[in-house]
């Protein structure tokens, strides 16, 4: 089940809003096991064969963050996050690492037959940052298993985050107050999410998924920029509209679930283009592995080591395929060049770095979006090298030009300023009172129109 669908929209979600409400502020127990239930089913509606493995993973950490009391915390925690990247490893990696050695050492190791469970790379982060995080003594075990599996399974954010960490959240988990105008902001930002999946990035989808289809000898050079252009569009609008879709929904039920994006597009360098894309991924990575490598605090050479393996890994989480290891090294090796050379001094407006910040991360789009390592250079060298310029008008639709000119401005001209306005300030104005619920009543109408219409909604980062 997708929040973009219209069994969410007009089921599940007034179903879930309902059950909630009608238990009374004050029995929170009862409100978190109502919202433990709905999570579960959620998972079970997309995923019912794989339901067990969510179930196992949150008795599995439940039962190990009550064991990090004992004396022997070290040689547990070891244990609890073999044990976790274990299960990682099999239902995503296995595969990945059959046909490697395959590849490398002329095996014939048939590949298996296992599914990776949607959202386990969420779960299984947000899980690993509990136990070390009591290891830490930063926060206490969780000794009920309701409240332990609401963090885990928790269904705005359990498929594709924002990756939550305990200690953000425990507190919420045992009291929290729902308000009208928190709810207001929930639902005002959900339908902001909304938006940006159905009317942006979807349309986006279309052109990108044509032009990448077809065989590098049918792609111009012109074409090349507009499937990449159109990409980019779509993988961030796609990934904040779940993430706004998320907070917004945690809004509604009494949760504040931290930022995932800044405005990554206006970023003008790699350092901070990654300080706004993905925020609770980057800063998993840099707590529990940028940082116990050592961080910054060793010399050079070793500060550039961690960020080469912080970025190896960051490409790995993504996806088990090279394609997702080179995108991460690529980025790797910017910010390590950013750390080496003086680039603002060389690049003094910020125009200009924007520019470059901005055709980095669509150069690093292309391994991410590509098949395979062979593919991606192929279209790099369509955009770089000229070839049939004249073939490319028609993918340049008035549909496109409108969307892709929204999404130019939404990427945080516009929409940096609508954001920034504090919900008092909406009732404070008689105008604002007016235009943002007839701005919700537009976007919504028109998110609901194209999403009766179009059979394509998936969100790219269920596959993570």
């Amino acid at each position: 089940m997708v929040f973009s669908s219209l069994i969410f929209l007009f089921f599940f979600l007034p179903a879930a809003l309902f059950c909630y409400y009608i238990v009374p502020q004050n029995f929170i127990r009862v409100r978190n096991a109502v919202l433990l239930l709905f999570s579960l089913f959620f998972y079970f509606y997309g995923e019912p064969r794989l339901i067990g493995m969510l179930i196992f993973s949150i008795l599995m950490n439940y039962l190990f963050g009550l064991s990090m009391r004992s004396t022997y915390r070290k040689p547990l925690l070891i244990l609890c996050v073999i044990a976790n990247l274990s299960l990682l490893g099999v239902f995503k990696y296995l595969n990945f690492f059959i046909s490697t050695a395959d590849s490398l050492f002329g095996l014939s190791i048939p590949v298996t037959g296992i599914v990776m469970p949607i959202g386990i790379s969420f779960y299984t982060f947000q899980s690993i940052s509990y136990l070390v995080d009591i290891y830490r003594r930063v926060c206490e075990p969780q000794k009920n298993i309701i409240k332990m599996g609401l963090f885990i399974s928790f269904f705005p954010q359990l498929i594709a985050g924002p990756i939550l960490k305990y200690y953000d959240i425990a507190a919420q988990i045992d009291n929290r107050k729902v308000s009208l105008p928190l709810f207001n902001q929930g639902a005002v930002r959900f339908l902001q999410g909304l938006a940006k999946k159905i009317i942006i990035a979807n349309i986006m989808a279309k052109t990108a998924d044509e032009i990448f289809a077809l065989g590098i000898n049918d792609i111009s050079t012109p074409m090349a920029w507009i499937g990449i252009v159109a990409y980019t569009f779509q993988i961030y609008f796609d990934f904040s509209g779940y993430s706004d879709m998320a907070i917004g929904l945690g809004k509604m039920f009494g949760f504040h679930i931290n930022e995932n994006f800044n405005y990554p597009y206006i970023a003008t360098s790699i350092k901070d283009f990654w300080r706004r894309w993905h925020i609770s991924l980057s800063t998993w990575f840099k707590e529990y592995l940028y940082i116990p490598l050592g961080g910054n605090r060793e010399g050079k050479f070793k500060t550039y080591r961690n960020l080469m393996i912080v970025f190896f890994m960051t490409g790995l989480w993504h996806g088990a395929s090279w394609n997702f290891v080179v995108w991460g090294l690529f980025h790797g090796v910017f910010l390590v060049l950013e750390r080496m050379l003086p680039i603002e001094k060389f690049l003094r407006f910020r125009l200009i770095q924007n520019i470059y910040a901005l055709l980095v991360v669509m150069v690093g789009w292309v391994f991410f979006r590509a098949e395979n390592l062979t593919a991606a250079l192929d279209y790099l060298k369509r955009m770089f090298v000229p070839y049939k310029t004249d073939v490319y008008s028609a993918y340049l639709s008035n549909e496109f030009m409108m969307v892709a000119a929204l999404g130019l401005v939404s990427c945080g001209f516009l929409t940096l300023i609508f954001d920034k306005l504090p919900v008092k300030t909406e009732y404070k104005f008689g105008f604002l009172r007016l235009v943002n619920p007839a701005w919700c009543a537009v976007i919504a109408y028109f998110s609901v129109l194209l999403l009766a219409s179009n059979t394509y909604n998936p969100f790219i980062y269920f596959r993570f």
